[in-house]
């Protein structure tokens, strides 16, 4: 009988190290430009984080969160924080804060367009979601091979593994939440004349943003999970204190960095939740994306969808 280890292997281990060295070597520009974006804005979120005094900070999260969201959450919130600032381990939150608030602008920058991409084109979408699939069930540690080959190690290579990780859940909400307008609406707003920018920002982003939300809370979630991993690459933060507690035994020290770990995670699903979840009721609603957002971020989180749907289904 043939023995599997008689067979003759394959060097693509050999193959795929030469092709990452030559791509680091040659492309190095590229990956230098892709980095400097990343580098300052996370520079300045560490900074406006780090700088914010600690009593200031809690009351600023805990009137944002009771406006976003509910009364309970922001109690919650700000009750979690001040525990985390009792662990000792405030300024190592305030890094990973400023990791996942860093990593969610470029994955709504990235995300949203190539979701609204996917949605307008079937042929788009039939090449970007093998992509997707490989990129979700990818395991967290794969990331990081390639991103020390290309960028180096430190809180910015972690950055850019965050962001590579958690955008997929992003674009697939939006393409999911885009395709789900009722195609009736959609018919609607053509008869009236709009265009197809008109028809994107006036009807189908509105009807679509609850989806978006839920696809930004899995964002938030992805992020800090890698925000924790990418510490192996020398990224800074709670995870760099879970990692230093176990590489030195230190049960209690690694304890505190998972509690407030957990404490922050919780917060920020909660919140993002939310934000995904519109209430009924609430007057005139203004049918457009930036009438949609202005009134999340008042604090009226009515359901924009069907006040916006209501006209167009009179019309039919």
């Amino acid at each position: 009988m043939f023995n599997a280890d008689d067979l003759a292997v394959l060097p693509i281990d050999a193959w795929i190290q030469n092709g990452v060295s030559w791509v680091a070597l040659n492309l190095r520009p590229i990956f230098l430009a892709i980095k400097w974006p990343v580098e300052n804005l996370l520079t300045l979120n560490d900074w406006i984080l780090h700088v914010i005094p600690f009593p200031l900070f809690v009351v600023a999260f805990f009137l944002i969160a009771w406006r976003l969201s509910t009364l309970g959450v922001a109690t919650f919130s700000a009750v979690s924080l001040i525990a985390i600032a009792i662990l000792g381990v405030w300024n190592e939150a305030m890094t990973t804060l400023s990791l996942i608030s860093t990593a969610i602008v470029f994955c709504a920058a990235i995300g949203i367009p190539i979701g609204i991409w996917c949605a307008r084109s079937d042929r788009v979408w039939n090449i970007v979601r093998p992509i997707l699939d490989i990129m979700q069930t990818t395991p967290s540690f794969v990331y990081l091979v390639p991103v020390v080959m290309l960028f180096g190690v430190g809180t910015v290579p972690g950055e850019v593994a965050v962001v590579t990780a958690a955008a997929p859940p992003l674009i697939r909400f939006t393409n999911l939440g885009i395709r789900m307008v009722e195609h009736e609406i959609v018919e609607a707003g053509l008869a009236f004349g709009a265009d197809k920018r008109q028809l994107l920002f006036e009807i189908q982003l509105p009807l679509a943003l609850p989806t978006i939300l839920g696809g930004l809370n899995q964002t938030v979630l992805t992020a800090m999970v890698l925000s924790v991993v990418v510490a192996m690459i020398g990224a800074e933060g709670l995870g760099l204190v879970v990692l230093q507690g176990l590489g030195r035994l230190d049960v209690g020290r690694a304890a505190v960095g998972g509690i407030a770990i957990v404490l922050l995670a919780m917060v920020l699903d909660r919140i993002t939740q939310k934000l995904a979840a519109p209430k009924g009721g609430g007057g005139a609603a203004r049918a457009s994306l930036l009438g949609t957002v202005t009134r999340l971020f008042k604090g009226d989180r009515s359901d924009e969808a069907a006040q916006t749907a209501t006209p167009a289904k009179q019309a039919l």
